[in-house]
Parts: structure tokens; C-alpha cells; sequence
């Protein structure tokens, strides 16, 4: 059996792979802080038919050597955490992420996720929440008889109620958290990551300290996805699909012809 037909399957996974990746970057392309997946590929392991270096008959070393390679495997999908592109919404409770940081909010579980979409609502007990009903991490309750709020770009709360229209009072303090490998952390969907080994633990600071970057109220970050680099990388993956079930067919014409010969 000729080892091209395994070696061009690997190859067709890969690219299919590699497809489905690309199809969940463009259904997300209106998504609020998504971030864009990427395919790592890797060779697999190779078949040592004459090892390079070995010395020849007239003793001296070989410069070249006799591998065959067993095809290509899909590693993995790292995010791509460059800035999207901020939206205005003139919303009060709209908050977008200028640099790097995300929203920890509070999971059913008790866990802490994390987030890069700030279309922040209010619950019906008035805690600030995401669209999931994530309250956020630390809790930030908004009197009921609020008339505006605002939200400094170093994450402080203020809010003027009906009691005192002219004062405004602090309520409470938005963190972020930020990691040293982003694109190690768990998607969960909803918009929201869950920190792995991988990324590390978080590094939680208000914004615009210590690398962590800074908010704006009234403004959404879309997604980065990127329509026409996905369409190019849509056809690239479709050709590379086309060439290796090209090459298992070329090594089935040749099998054909080697039965006929026994023939």
C-alpha cells in the first residue's frame, strides 16, 4: 500500500479542520468582542531511510539525507487578541476595552470568567450584568433611583440619583484582568474565556495600570475578523483540500495499474 494515500489524508483532515475554523471566524463577524481564530499546523512523524551524516565510502559524511514525512496534523486554533474596531452606541452602560484587559464577571459556578464584550445591562436588582446575566467581578449595584451614570476610563462608577441630581456618587470600581498568554484561555462561548494553565493566572489591576488598557464609555468593540483575509484563507484551504485528494487519487490510478500488471 502506498504510504502517499495516509500521508494525503492527514493533509485533507487538517485542511477540513482548518475550514471549520474559518466558517465559526465568519459566522462571528458582528459578534461584540469576538476574537478570530487561527489554524497551527505541524509535520508528523518522518521515516529515516538513510540517516544524514552518515559517512560514505570514501569517508566522508553525507550532506543529505533519505526522510519520508507522514503528513500534517491541525495542533491547534489560537485566538487572535488584536484590538476590534470601537463602535458608538450612546449607550450609558456600552463599554469598550481600548488595549489589552477583559471584564471578569462572575459564572453560575462561582467561577470567574472573562470577557471583552462590555454591552453591559441591569438586572432587576439593579447590578451591573453582561447580556448572559454574568454579574461583574467585583458586584456594582446601581440605585434604582439613578438619573445618569458614568464610567471613567480608569473603571470608576459614578452615578447623580433623583435625591441629589447635582452630586455625583462613586457606586463602584470596574476591574480588569489580563494574561500572560490570552490565547491560552478556554472559550466557553457567550463571549466569554475561562483562564487555563495555559494562560496563567490573572493579572487584575483598574485600567490603564500596569499594561492593562483603559475603557470608553458609550462604545463597543467589534469583532476583528477580517472578511477578505478569511475569504483568502477560505480558498487556500479549499485548493490544499483539492491537492491531497488529488495526490490519493494519483496513488489509487497507480495501484490500479500495478494489479494490472500482475494481471
Amino acid at each position: 500500500m502506498l504510504k502517499s494515500l495516509f500521508t494525503s489524508a492527514t493533509g485533507m483532515k487538517a485542511q477540513q479542520i482548518f475550514v471549520d475554523t474559518i466558517s465559526n471566524n465568519l459566522a462571528n463577524v458582528n459578534t461584540t468582542g469576538f476574537k478570530r481564530g487561527t489554524a497551527s499546523f505541524q509535520d508528523l512523524l518522518y521515516v529515516t531511510l538513510k540517516q544524514p551524516g552518515l559517512e560514505t565510502v570514501a569517508g566522508r559524511p553525507n550532506p543529505l539525507g533519505l526522510q519520508l514525512g507522514s503528513g500534517a496534523r491541525l495542533i491547534g486554533t489560537p485566538k487572535v487578541f488584536t484590538q476590534g474596531v470601537l463602535e458608538g452606541t450612546n449607550r450609558n452602560l456600552d463599554v469598550a476595552i481600548k488595549g489589552d484587559g477583559f471584564f471578569p464577571v462572575q459564572l453560575p459556578d462561582a467561577s470567574i470568567g472573562y470577557t471583552r464584550d462590555g454591552s453591559f445591562l441591569l438586572d432587576s436588582e439593579g447590578h451591573i450584568v453582561t447580556s448572559s446575566g454574568y454579574r461583574l467581578d467585583p458586584d456594582i449595584s446601581i440605585p434604582s433611583d439613578a438619573l445618569k451614570i458614568t464610567i471613567d476610563e480608569d473603571g470608576q462608577v459614578w452615578v447623580t440619583t433623583s435625591s441629589a441630581p447635582e452630586t455625583p456618587t462613586q457606586v463602584g470600581q470596574i476591574q480588569l484582568a489580563r494574561f500572560i498568554n490570552p490565547s491560552g484561555l478556554e472559550a466557553l462561548g457567550g463571549n466569554v474565556f475561562r483562564a487555563s494553565p495555559a494562560s496563567g493566572s490573572p493579572i487584575t489591576d483598574t485600567p490603564g495600570n500596569n499594561g492593562v488598557g483603559y475603557l470608553i464609555q458609550n462604545f463597543l468593540e467589534g469583532s476583528n475578523v477580517e472578511i477578505v483575509n478569511e475569504l483568502v484563507n477560505l480558498i487556500v484551504a479549499q485548493r490544499a483540500y483539492e491537492v491531497n485528494s488529488r495526490a490519493i487519487r494519483t496513488s489509487d490510478e497507480m495501484l490500479a495499474q500495478v494489479n494490472n500488471i500482475v494481471r
